[in-house]
This record gives C-alpha cells, structure tokens and sequence, in this order.
C-alpha cells in the first residue's frame, strides 16, 4: 500500500521544486531579497512545527474537461488511448490538465531523443511539493518504487488540508509509492531515475514559492544527485527555457554528471512563459 513518511528535519531545508540545502556562501543576495527570506522563513518553520494534519485529502473530479482547443482535446484523446489514463475522473480541471502537460511532455521528450523508458526500476522524484503527479510518473516508468521527496509537507491550503493531507491522497492506490518528507541533500539511496521538474537554480523562484532562501543551494542538490544515482541509471530534468536550462547545465557537469541528451518542447499543452527544456543526464 502507498505510504506517506516523514523523516528528520535539520538546519538545512529544502524546497517544493526540488529541495535543495543551505544556502551557498557564493550567493549573495539584496536587503530586499533577506527581508521577504526572513519572513518566509518564520512561516515555513511554524508549519514544520504545527504539522497541521486531518486525513487525505481527494478533490473533487470535474469529470469533462471543456473550453479545450480543437489540437489540445486531440492531444489528451491520444495520450488517454495509449496510457490507459483518465486524469478528469480523478482531479479537478487544473490538476487534470496539469498531469496531462506532464505525461504529454515525457512521451514526447523521450520519443523524440529516441531513448527506451527504463521501466521497473526504482524512481524518485526531488522536490515534488504535493506530488499532485505521481500518477503520471507511475504509468510512465511503471516503476518497482515510486518516492516522492520534499522538505515541505505541512504548508497548510485555504482548505483546511496541508501538504501532507493532499499527498496522502495523490499517492492514494499506488503501489509501492509513497511520499518523503526530508532533506533530499542528506538522503542516501541508490535508485535507478531520478527526476526534477524545474528545480530551482536561482534565487527568485524560492521566493515567489514563498519559501526562505536557506533553502537555495543547487550545488548540494545536485551533488546529492550525482550520488543517488545508481550506475546506468538515468536523472530526468526539466527547466524552464534554454537560459535556466544552461545555468542547470552547469551545476550538473561540476557535480559529476554527464550530459545525454536535451530537447525543448516546441509546444506545450498547456501555454508556459518559456518553452520547457528536457535532458538526460548520468552519473
């Protein structure tokens, strides 16, 4: 049956997309940029403490999804005939649409760099917030294990569920699957994918996730990367536009990590300020 874990906090955190660390002594940062971390950071650590939990939480399907444009509706037929998936009769349409951008984004990505899928093995997935995805990542690398890490669990919606309650219910009937609440950078394991879906590699997204920049440190992430990953095995990244692309680029070769392949999306499902950037990269 799915799990949903916790594990250790300590002075280093990590954040939704994906955690990371303590921040590096090379970042440095404006007045501006301490005032709005400081204040983040009281926050994020009064939710740690609470833990704020009530049960899973499930939304509320919204069961046809309409106002789709004619070659999106196309798109979303195909990927439900070759996947067996019909996000709509689970989540609502956000969600739904989401999951499908995602599932739509992997198909593509990995036809197009004409790579085999390294199904059954052990996948995790860093910084994954409420891991509203599992289900996509599940069905596409039909994996032995399916983790999803994130040093935030107990944010709290204007639901009433925190992170933790929505995870609990996204992981819900997934085998083998659970959700780790922990720091990525302190994790030892050794699994076969790794994946990160536009982790963050300068400071201002931290923020705008309302998070504390003692969270920012690529460098250990990446590192840590580096490490967890199994020999032959395959880290999945994805980022937003070819600059963020490049600055990801680099923190992987300094961590050790060798580059296979990259692709850009030339057209979302779902519109995006800059065209995702995928690649594959081994240790």
């Amino acid at each position: 049956m799915p799990t949903t874990t916790s594990a250790a906090f300590d002075s280093s955190r990590e954040s939704p997309v994906p955690a990371t660390g303590q921040s590096s002594p090379t970042h440095r940062y404006s007045l501006g940029q301490r005032c709005r971390s400081f204040y983040h950071e009281l926050w994020y650590r009064l939710s740690e403490r609470v833990r704020w939990s009530r049960k899973p939480y499930h939304e509320m399907p919204v069961g046809r999804l309409t106002d789709l444009a004619t070659w999106q509706q196309t798109c979303i037929e195909s990927l439900q005939s070759r996947y067996g998936l019909c996000f709509e009769s689970l989540y609502g349409r956000h969600t739904s649409l989401a999951n499908y951008a995602y599932l739509d984004l992997l198909d593509q990505a990995w036809a197009a760099a004409d790579r085999p899928v390294p199904t059954g093995g052990r996948v995790t997935d860093v910084g994954c917030a409420n891991f509203w995805y599992a289900r996509t990542l599940y069905r596409f690398f039909r994996p032995a294990t399916l983790t999803g890490v994130d040093v935030e669990g107990f944010r709290l919606y204007p639901t009433g569920y925190s992170r933790y309650d929505a995870a609990a219910g996204y992981i819900a009937n997934l085998a083998h699957t659970s959700f780790v609440i922990a720091n990525y950078c302190e994790r030892n394991e050794q699994v076969d994918v790794i994946t990160a879906w536009f982790p963050f590699v300068t400071p201002a997204p931290v923020l705008a996730w309302r998070l504390p920049l003692t969270v920012f440190s690529p460098e250990r992430l990446f590192a840590r990367i580096a490490r967890n990953l199994a020999p032959g095995g395959t880290f999945f990244m994805v980022n937003q536009g070819t600059e963020e692309a490049a600055i990801a680029a680099g923190y992987c070769r300094r961590a050790g990590l060798h580059s296979q392949d990259e692709w850009m999306q030339p057209r979302p499902l779902r519109p995006r300020p800059h065209p995702p950037v995928a690649s594959w990269w081994t240790a």
